[in-house]
């Protein structure tokens, strides 16, 4: 009647721990290689000022020989797409060293004129 016989062992789950390890392991090396911000649409050089104090907005970018890039939009086609941005909030303008006074103030004017806020000008200490 009664049984003394030693019960059977179970079988021994597998641990997942050093899965979740490898896990956690992967995801921070994942976004600590990962590309934060976008990378920029050409060189620049910045120009350089006395001061730099930090900048906040959307980024409007003029290289030396006078292309422009917004986002993903080329050329003419940057204006477009500024049209459709909140013109409270300031537009940086990220222009290269080399580019001439006339062709920035000419630029200044047009994005005034197409109804653009508050213009930035980024520079870099000297």
């Amino acid at each position: 009647m009664f049984d003394f016989d030693t019960p059977a062992p179970r079988a021994r789950a597998e641990s997942i721990v050093p899965m979740i390890n490898v896990v956690f392991l992967l995801l921070i090396f994942f976004l600590m290689s990962a590309r934060i911000a976008p990378p920029e649409p050409f060189e620049t050089t910045p120009l350089r000022a006395a001061a730099q104090d930090p900048l906040a907005g959307d980024t409007l970018y003029l290289s030396a020989d006078g292309a422009l890039a917004y986002g993903a939009a080329r050329g003419e086609a940057v204006f477009a797409a500024l049209a459709a941005r909140d013109p409270v909030q300031p537009l940086v303008i990220r222009a290269d060293a080399g580019v001439e006074a006339a062709a920035l103030a000419r630029l200044a004017a047009r994005l005034a004129a197409e109804g653009q806020g508050a213009l930035r000008l980024q520079t870099v200490p000297r």
